[in-house]
This record gives C-alpha cells, structure tokens and sequence, in this order.
C-alpha cells in the first residue's frame, strides 16, 4: 500500500473541497489506523476534523475497496437511527484523484482492540460495553433497508449457498491443491447450509475495532465504521461473525479475535450471554448459529489464506493465522 499525498494531490484535495465548501486551510492529510484495506486519512475541514477514505494504488481486484459504495450505506443509514458518521462529500475515480473518495464528518471517541483506555474499567463498564456493542448490530439489522434506498444494494435470496460458492471459487482460484483443512471444511458447510433467517443489512465486519466509542465513561457507543463489505443478506452471519471477534479465556485466539484482546479482561460477558442479550433485543432465533460461526470462520481462513499467497501485505505472513480460524471452525461447529 505504498502511497502518498503530492503537491499535485494535495491542490487537487484543496480545489475540490472548496467546491463543496469545506475549505478552511491547508487539509494536512495523516494517515490513521493500520488497516490493511482501504486508506483513511484525518483532514482539516470547515467546522473541524474530517476522516478521508480511499482505496489503495491500483490495480484493485474487481469489487474490492468500494468506497463508493461504503459511502451510500452510510449516507442511507443516517435516517435509520443506526450509529454511522455523516458523509460530507463524494468523489469519483478521475474527479480529483485517479481513485474515488469519500470524506465523512470525524466522531471524536476511542477506537478500541487489545487494551482498554484509563478511562475505561473491565469490572464496572465491561458489560456494558459488550451489550452495547450487541445493541448497535441489532439496530443495524433492524434498519428498513428498502426505505432507506438500499433495495438494490445486495441479493437476500439464497445468500448462504452464493456466499459459500463465491467464497469456494476463491479457494480455488490458484493453481496448486487446495489445503486439505480448506476444503474440507468447505465439503461440510456445503453438506448442511441453512435456509436464512431473514434479511436485512449485514455489515460483515462488525467487530470491537470498527467502532467509536465515548471518550467518557459510561461507555457509549457512537459510530460504526468500516462499511466496504456491507451488503443485503442473512443477519446470522453478523453473529457467527461476532464468534471469531469476541475472545473466551482458555481458547486459542483468531487473529480477529487478537483484535479484540481487550475483552478478555475480567468483567467481559460470555460469549453465550452476548447471543443471549441479541435474543432479548431481536428475537431470532439462533438454533442454527454454530453453523454461522464455523462458515465466518472458515470465511477468514479463506481470505487471509488467500492474501498470504498474493504476499503483498506483511500482516498476512503469519502462517499461523488460517489454522487458527479453522481450528475455529471446529469449535464452533461442535458448539459456542
């Protein structure tokens, strides 16, 4: 992801936030994050702070890093009381940069992964924290997403068997045998998919990491971020999503659940009692969420496997990650 801001860019930027009376100075980009998709920056906008958002230097596979498309989710949610930042302006690929963007209103709070802030407590905020986190997904898979103009924006029917043979046809996209882990996990997916339990928006990366939080305690949740993979589908794989990013003490970590290390501390829910909390809120049912888990699982180890080979990201060469999501998935499929 080697790329950077040029006085050409840079003029660019400043012309076209002027156009959508933004300007206030120099808009000073800095890089925030370490993610290992889209590129985000912190600008100086009218009013304050802005976060810019692009994909990173072409070439980009076909339907990877759609910015634009992250855009229209978040656009569309803002009348669906769903948490989100507002989006303040939009370009397009050619407009301003040879890539499209999007700048959004920045929400000051904690971003959090492997630790609590001091202001934070396991033992007094740590429930509330986990609950909240429940609270904003169901809200999300509550949002009417044909009346907020996303009917178009992802096929519900039969999404858990196209999922899987989009994620099988990635799998096997090489040109050597697939790991035998792989695809056999894939074999027992296929053998027992489960009809969908409804549709609604997924945002398919929903994890402690792509949240804000308050800066004060109590522990307020504020924004969700990160919206690239959102699509129309079955609101299930959320949860068994949810699986591989809450740790359990005693059980081998994935790498999102690494990601989410902080709620390992004492005063952290059970797994179990989150779902049971997701019930209370929506109730669904989720007598079929092992299956869930185990194919979000199995889902990472294909992706990760997949950007281990490409080897362009250095966070991918850890050749322990994919046996640890499928190790995963064997949990899951014998129980959460």
């Amino acid at each position: 992801m080697s790329w950077d801001w040029d006085k050409t860019t840079l003029a660019a930027l400043e012309a076209f936030l002027a156009e959508k009376g933004l300007l206030a100075g120099a808009p000073e980009p800095q890089r925030i994050g370490d993610g290992h998709s889209n590129l985000t920056y912190r600008i100086h906008v009218a009013g304050g702070g802005a976060v810019l958002r692009r994909p990173p230097p072409p070439p980009i596979p076909k339907g990877a890093n759609d910015v634009l498309r992250e855009a229209r989710a978040l656009s569309a949610l803002e009348s669906q009381h769903v948490p989100t930042p507002k989006v303040l302006a939009v370009a397009q690929a050619g407009e301003v940069l040879d890539v499209p963007f999007y700048v959004m209103e920045h929400v000051p709070g904690h971003i959090i992964t492997d630790r609590l802030p001091d202001v934070f407590e396991a033992k007094r905020d740590g429930a509330a924290m986990a609950f909240a986190l429940v609270d904003g997904l169901a809200r999300l898979h509550a949002a009417d997403w044909k009346a907020c103009g996303l009917a178009d924006f992802g096929r519900p029917e039969n999404f858990n068997a196209r999922h899987l043979k989009r994620l099988i046809d990635l799998m096997n996209l090489r040109e050597g045998p697939v790991p035998a882990g792989l695809g056999d996990m894939a074999a027992r997916l296929s053998a027992d998919i489960p009809p969908e339990s409804g549709a609604a928006i997924v945002h398919n990366d929903y994890r402690l990491g792509n949240v804000i939080w308050s800066l004060a305690a109590p522990p307020r949740l504020l924004a969700i971020l990160d919206w690239e993979l959102a699509t129309i589908g079955d609101p299930l794989l959320d949860l068994g999503y949810m699986a591989c990013c809450y740790p359990v003490p005693g059980e081998e970590l994935t790498p999102t659940q690494e990601l989410s290390a902080a709620f390992l501390a004492d005063g952290f829910p059970s797994r179990q009692a989150i779902f049971a909390h997701y019930v209370a809120v929506t109730g669904r049912d989720l007598s079929n969420l092992n299956w869930y888990a185990a194919m979000a699982a199995w889902k990472l180890a294909v992706l990760y496997e997949y950007q281990h080979r490409l080897g362009r990201d250095a966070y991918y060469e850890d050749a322990t990650q994919v046996p640890r999501f499928l190790a995963a998935a064997e949990r899951f499929l014998k129980g959460l």
